[in-house]
């Protein structure tokens, strides 16, 4: 079992320069659980849940440059594909499986949402709505594919290949037949609103979407 950290002496990150949905899937993380951080980029997550919720964590991630990056602070990462290589971790092998803003580079998302919920307890999902209000108005304004602060890219240089909205991922996990523990949006100032009984205006004002799922 690994040790316990006192709070005294556990080291605090600052917020600054992370991102904003990081205290958000925090909250969904019981503190001490077995945690797997998919697309874990250069570790910023899977640190900022080591340090604030003392977690055994370990992350997988594509790129060497992220891999790289990760083990040099430490991480627990290795590089894999998260379309392929989930199948290779047993049955319940952590508590939560996280997937974090990269729902969308996936190529089968649906797959992988299998995979997290066959090897984790839980899985927590976040990810770009592409229904959010300003997307909409940059594309009817410009009639050109969205420029915003949460799909920064233009479309010939982005990974990201399965944009959605949250009514289509509501619609995803009603067809899996997932239950949704918490549902939240989330605006660009890093606001966290619960989805409730208004799906449709949740669909308009959230520039994220942030899922908190397990199997019935």
């Amino acid at each position: 079992m690994k040790p316990a950290v006192s709070p005294q002496l556990r080291p605090k990150l600052k917020l600054g320069g992370l991102r904003h949905d990081f205290p958000i899937i925090a909250a969904m993380v019981p503190p001490g659980t077995r945690v797997l951080d998919i697309g874990c980029g250069d570790g910023d997550l899977l640190q900022f849940l080591q340090l604030e919720r003392d977690v055994d964590g370990r992350g997988m991630e594509l790129s060497q440059t992220g891999v790289n990056a990760s083990v040099a602070r430490g991480l627990a990462v290795v590089q894999g594909n998260a379309d392929t290589d989930l199948v290779d971790y047993p049955d319940g092998a952590f508590d939560v499986v996280i997937l974090s803003q990269s729902l969308q580079v996936l190529y089968k998302p649906r797959g992988v949402l299998e995979q997290m919920l066959r090897i984790g307890q839980q899985a927590i999902v976040s990810f770009p709505n592409f229904a959010y209000w300003r997307v909409r108005w940059d594309l009817l304004r410009r009639v050109r594919m969205p420029i915003t602060s949460g799909l920064s890219e233009p479309w010939y240089d982005t990974a990201n290949i399965h944009l959605c909205t949250i009514l289509d991922f509501l619609a995803l996990c009603d067809e899996m037949n997932l239950h949704i523990d918490q549902a939240l949006t989330l605006s660009r100032r890093g606001t966290a609103k619960p989805i409730g009984n208004a799906p449709g205006w949740a669909n308009l004002v959230g520039e994220q979407g942030v899922f908190l799922l397990r199997r019935r």
